[in-house]
């Protein structure tokens, strides 16, 4: 992989940058933690004021928080918010369908894009426990799509989960339906080699782009399943220096973009 442009952005930088780019104007954005906090800050100060950010604590915002926050419970985040609540609130705008797009990440993903957080090696006998669900689970089973943000290695890019914590595509087209969950699933996986769309037919993974500096060759020699390609496989578009220096006033030592 070519490193030249990582003098002026890291790939977290330009993760954060393309996960900001898939929220839209007026959307209801289930916030998480780390990149995807640092996405809704961006998002708002550039594409889409109008969005608005709900968090799992309770709060919701219809203004970025006005100096960096480290987490969704910092001060600067309940600093006139537009409502703060409880965590049972914010949850229960999932259940009705409210929301229209989680940020979630995991340490396995397959090709249908279903996450474990839960188990290596299987629930029943476990080589490594992992913290578990948290809300993920109802943020990809109950959000009308939701955003996979994740470090691409061959070891956490595997032909199956060892534990389904939280629900992609399951086993393939239809699955969703099958076992009744009523709207969602992923419609992005943003690595820090490219970004993945789904096939609107089989709903399986597909290479819809390289980063900067990465090759197709590179994608598939760190994904265990023989990866699917768009037509045609474009080029991640590279952060501006607009998008750069807004995302930097809210992460200026770098805490969670490596920087």
């Amino acid at each position: 992989m070519g490193t030249e442009f990582l003098d002026r952005f890291t790939r977290a930088e330009l993760m954060v940058v393309a996960a900001a780019r898939e929220i839209v104007d007026e959307e209801l954005v289930f916030v998480g933690m780390r990149l995807p906090l640092l996405g809704f800050q961006l998002a708002k100060n550039t594409h889409a004021p109008e969005a608005v950010g709900i968090f799992e604590l309770g709060i919701i915002r219809n203004q970025p928080a006005p100096e960096p926050i480290l987490t969704m419970g910092d001060l600067p985040n309940l600093f006139q918010a537009q409502w703060i609540g409880d965590t049972a609130e914010i949850m229960g705008l999932l259940q009705r369908g409210e929301v229209d797009v989680s940020f979630i990440g995991g340490a396995q993903i397959d090709r249908f894009g279903n996450l474990n957080t839960s188990y290596i090696g299987g629930h029943i006998q476990p080589t490594t426990r992992l913290p578990g669900s948290g809300g993920a689970c109802d943020l990809a089973s109950l959000a009308k799509r939701h955003i996979i943000i994740m470090n691409h290695e061959k070891r956490r890019f595997v032909p199956r989960v060892d534990y389904i914590t939280s629900p992609g595509y399951g086993t393939g087209a239809g699955w969703r339906e099958s076992v009744g969950l009523p709207r969602g699933g992923p419609s992005a996986v943003i690595t820090t080699l490219g970004i993945f769309r789904f096939d609107p037919i089989t709903k399986e993974m597909v290479l819809f782009s390289t980063n900067p500096g990465v090759s197709v060759e590179d994608v598939r020699r760190n994904t265990g399943w023989p990866v699917k390609m768009a037509t045609t496989v474009g080029q991640t578009p590279e952060p501006t220096e607009e998008e750069l220096g807004i995302l930097r006033k809210f992460d200026p030592q770098g805490y969670w973009t490596d920087g």
